[in-house]
């Protein structure tokens, strides 16, 4: 990415981002780029979907829906009254219209970080692994999850996907689907392979 690309997406950034959240998404780029060096990814995408990611992030439930709106997106239930799922859905049609991203690798990969997927690309696992790793990032299990994302994606995935749905059953909280369908989607995968 040239300094003068860079240097725009983040003065949009800094439109929609918290210093706190900025910084986060600096940290999500470095850990994006670097898993997809690692595993054969293309950097420089992923160092923009890493960037790009949480946009929309802090954006209030009148902007999101604004947005959700200007692009006919027809959110379920679960997602209208789930605020966590909102920025990546409507982020990954906001970084196509507004910063004028027409990369479908970044869309998805941004579009998925949250919930991840059923058949995910490489590059949907390595934003989806970067969110969880990232250097700022201090959770009980992280040190783990940056173990297993040294070792392989898929170990990562399934551990990512194991917390996800571990933390929002602990919390009484909806799964997506689309979480579920990743989950199995692993599990079934590591299954065929015989490792576990």
């Amino acid at each position: 990415m040239d300094k003068k690309t860079y240097d725009y997406y983040t003065e949009i950034l800094r439109e929609h981002l918290s210093e706190y959240r900025l910084h986060h998404s600096f940290e999500v780029s470095k850990a994006a780029k670097r898993l997809s060096e690692k595993y054969g990814g293309d950097p420089e995408k992923m160092y923009t979907a890493g960037l790009l990611h949480d946009v929309l992030k802090e954006a209030e439930r009148d902007e999101i829906f604004y947005y959700a709106d200007k692009y006919s997106l027809s959110l379920t239930e679960l997602e209208k009254n789930t605020k966590k799922l909102w920025h990546s859905i409507v982020g990954a049609e906001y970084i196509r219209h507004e910063i004028g991203i027409d990369d479908e690798e970044i869309i998805t990969s941004v579009k998925y970080h949250t919930t991840g997927r059923a058949g995910m690309s490489l590059s949907e696992k390595i934003l989806f692994i970067a969110d969880f790793i990232s250097a700022d990032r201090i959770y009980e299990g992280v040190e783990i999850m940056r173990e297993k994302a040294e070792r392989s994606l898929e170990e990562a995935m399934l551990e990512g996907l194991s917390f996800t749905v571990k933390e929002l059953v602990e919390n009484s909280k909806a799964v997506h689907p689309a979480t579920i369908d990743a989950y199995n989607d692993i599990v079934m995968n590591y299954r065929e392979k015989g490792l576990i």
